[in-house]
């Protein structure tokens, strides 16, 4: 049997419905519809040029996503899992970390990409070893990115990944960056918002990005919540996550903007979690606040606006509502966001009906969100 929910909506470029079809009924479905239509319409049921017509379609186990008339491969750029061995290595266990399934890469999570309409993921490991020392954090580097390049290898379709690296040693962050790019066929790297403490934008980690700049590869940043707010961040709600993530995410943006950092690396390619945080949010006060404290100005001369240096950045579309993604794209631009799920932590399952049935955007937008962006920055055959 086929269900089909259809949506009204006066704003331009809504999803005009969206049909989830049963595989063993759908030759039947269409034989039915081509020997209904009259011959002269027959062979002409693409939307008119400029109608927003997206819908998706569940084909077997697979949900298949289709915009416009077009097949859209949905790419996730924000999918965690951990490497068992190299948790062990630091004192971790895998139950204590949130996610069902997030030691599994293979059939469980494949099933669950399916249904959701999840056609790759790029793979990230949160840095739980940027205080191990550095033979450890050697050590676990090398087994995550071997792990990761094999889970890779096996299910080429389904899966890239960015690589794990050591930045509390960044002269050894540089060779896992280039050795995991150009060896193993890693996309990027994971990188969470601050170093053990340690802001991105310290001069130290210049010679980090100058590689990710020259690899031309995109860096992954995921928050490890704010431990300096620990005890305010404590109680219910857990608030070390739900407002320490993006509170950390916007710390880290807005050091390197401020600090000059992507002044000093324009190549460099950033895509942050979350949406970026609160940054997006509230972006216009960095650009009014040191006119109104100029005293705080340590003779830094940007080249840009702050929030000009929002739209040079990539973001996950992880806001869930449909009016956090309108105002996201509105900050920093649709070109700039991609698919993030938080897969497995179950943050959000519906991340793809997400773009689907958010009002106000184009087909081409949708599409570039679902995916188009997102394979360009991964090179990512589409």
């Amino acid at each position: 049997m086929s269900t089909r929910t259809a949506f009204d909506s006066s704003t331009a470029g809504v999803m005009a419905d969206i049909a989830f079809i049963e595989c063993e009924l759908l030759g039947a479905a269409r034989a039915r519809a081509r020997a209904k239509a009259p011959a002269a319409t027959r062979g002409k049921a693409r939307p008119k040029s400029g109608q927003s017509s997206p819908a998706t379609a569940m084909t077997g186990r697979r949900r298949e996503v289709v915009v416009g008339g077009r097949r859209v491969k949905t790419i996730d750029v924000h999918a965690h899992c951990v490497i068992p061995e190299a948790y062990a290595l630091l004192g971790l266990k895998v139950q204590d970390h949130r996610g069902p399934g997030i030691n599994e890469v293979g059939p469980r999570r494949i099933r669950e990409m399916d249904a959701q309409g999840i056609d790759m993921e790029a793979l990230s490991i949160n840095p739980a070893w940027y205080r191990a020392e550095r033979d450890l954090a050697t050590q676990v580097v090398k087994i995550q990115n071997e792990r990761l390049a094999e889970f890779c290898g096996k299910y080429p379709d389904r899966f890239v990944a960015f690589a794990s690296v050591a930045l509390q040693f960044p002269d050894l962050a540089v060779q896992q960056l280039e050795e995991g790019v150009k060896k193993l066929g890693l996309r990027g790297a994971a990188v969470g918002a601050s170093v053990a403490g340690d802001e991105f934008s310290d001069p130290k980690f210049h010679p980090f990005w100058a590689k990710a700049e020259q690899l031309g590869v995109l860096i992954f940043i995921h928050p490890q919540s704010t431990p300096d707010l620990a005890t305010r961040l404590k109680g219910n709600g857990w608030l070390a996550n739900t407002i320490g993530n993006p509170l950390d995410t916007t710390i880290a943006l807005s050091h390197l903007i401020f600090e000059g950092t992507l002044d000093r690396f324009p190549g460099l390619k950033i895509c942050s979690a979350h949406g970026g945080g609160y940054l997006p949010s509230y972006a216009a006060r960095s650009d009014n606040s040191l006119r109104v404290a100029p005293d705080m100005d340590t003779g830094i001369k940007l080249k840009k606006k702050p929030t000009e240096y929002l739209k040079t950045m990539y973001y996950d579309t992880l806001v869930f509502t449909s009016e956090a993604l309108r105002h996201l794209a509105a900050e920093v631009g649709v070109s700039q966001l991609v698919v993030g799920t938080d897969h497995p932590i179950p943050w959000q399952d519906k991340s793809i009906d997400h773009i689907l049935k958010a009002p106000g955007f184009s087909d081409a937008d949708r599409r570039a969100m679902l995916g188009e962006t997102a394979a360009k920055l991964l090179k990512i055959k589409r």
